[in-house]
Order: structure tokens, then C-alpha cells, then sequence
């Protein structure tokens, strides 16, 4: 294993290079994932530019618009470390909504929000198509392990002490989960790409 420092924008040309190497009109599905400390959502959105000045069109998706109802959420309480790793995430809804139809020779056409969580009601959003050549790129955390069909997945690493110093307070409940996920899912193993994110302005690529 060799760790590579690398410069948040040198990682973003990186990623944007190895993406758009994928023939066309293949379709490509990245996963950032990564806890929210780790910030996997800004990583997604400093994507968009580099990959569609290289000709690719982008769909931007995150997985927390695709958690599953208050009820089945809240069944075993709100800070339920076990419940946030199994029962939040609506993983059958992403793989039909989102990942399954951008398969070759699939319709190309996805919902980019199911649920808002915060009034706790479907969005509504009209499908939106994918065109031959496009990339999905989804951010959210606890996403590999899942068998979800994803062309590439980066993984955005914190050490588990970094990850306990730079979690609120209020979100300090979910660590059990995240220990669960690197027990369990080893998501390190898993990745085609793992970048430590314990300074998130002096980040390292870790090769294996």
C-alpha cells in the first residue's frame, strides 16, 4: 500500500480524467462515498465542470434524497446506530430509479429525488434522461456492500479519530454505525479508489 499526497484540485482532474477515459456511449455511475465529515458531496459537485468540459454530460444525484420513510427510519428510535446502517438508505429505490436504467442498453431515464426527509414526502420529480455518454455521479455515506451497481466507487476515508473530532454533536450517535461499516463492509477493500480525507485540504490517494 502506497499513500500519495495529492492537491484537492489535482484529485479532482484525477477522477475527472479516469471517468471520462470510459468509451462512449457507455454511461458511467460513480459513487463518492464517504460520511458527511468527509465531504463527498463537494467532491461530487468539483466533478461537474472538469468532466463536462471533457465532453460528458453529468447527472448529480445524492443518495440522502433517497431514504426511506420517517416510519421505517424511526421505528427503533431517531439515534439508532444499527437502524441508520440497515433501514435508512432506500437501496432498492436507487438501484430502479437510479442505477438500473443506465445498465447498457437501459432507458437512461432516473429520478434524481425520491424523498425529502425533512417533511418527510415524495418529491415528485420528473425522470430526467441520461444521454449515451453521460455520468452519474451520486455522493452519500454507507453506500458500498450493498451490491449496487456502480461503474466506479471512490471512497473518502477518515480515521476513526478524525471521523469522532470533526462529527457534530448531534451526529455523534451515528459513529457506531460507521465502525459497523469498516467492520463489516471494508469499505477501503471494496473501492477502486480511496483517498484519505483526515486534513480534507492536504488529502492522500491511498494505492494498493
Amino acid at each position: 500500500m502506497h499513500v500519495r499526497p495529492i492537491s484537492p484540485a489535482a484529485l479532482v482532474e484525477e477522477l475527472a480524467d479516469r471517468i471520462a477515459a470510459t468509451p462512449a456511449p457507455a454511461r458511467v455511475r460513480v459513487a463518492l462515498d464517504g460520511a458527511p465529515p468527509a465531504r463527498p458531496g463537494d467532491l461530487a459537485d468539483a466533478l461537474i465542470d472538469p468532466l463536462r468540459v471533457r465532453g460528458r454530460e453529468v447527472m448529480r444525484v445524492s443518495a440522502s434524497d433517497f431514504l426511506r420513510p420517517a416510519s421505517l427510519r424511526f421505528e427503533f428510535g431517531r439515534t439508532e446506530p444499527d437502524a441508520f446502517y440497515d433501514d435508512w438508505l432506500d437501496v432498492g429505490a436507487l438501484a430502479r430509479e437510479v442505477l438500473d436504467p443506465l445498465e447498457p442498453g437501459g432507458s437512461g431515464k432516473v429520478i434524481p429525488t425520491l424523498w425529502d426527509s425533512v417533511i418527510d414526502r415524495a418529491t415528485r420529480a420528473p425522470y430526467v434522461t441520461v444521454p449515451p455518454g453521460g455520468v452519474l455521479i451520486m455522493d452519500g455515506a454507507l453506500m458500498l456492500g450493498r451490491w449496487l451497481a456502480f461503474d466506479l466507487t471512490v471512497h473518502l476515508w477518515l480515521s476513526p479519530g478524525a471521523l469522532a473530532r470533526r462529527t457534530p454533536e448531534d451526529q455523534r450517535w451515528t459513529l457506531p454505525a460507521y465502525a459497523r461499516y469498516e467492520d463489516e463492509a471494508a469499505p477501503r477493500d471494496l473501492a477502486d479508489v480511496v483517498v484519505r480525507v483526515d486534513d480534507p485540504q492536504h488529502p492522500a490517494v491511498i494505492d494498493r
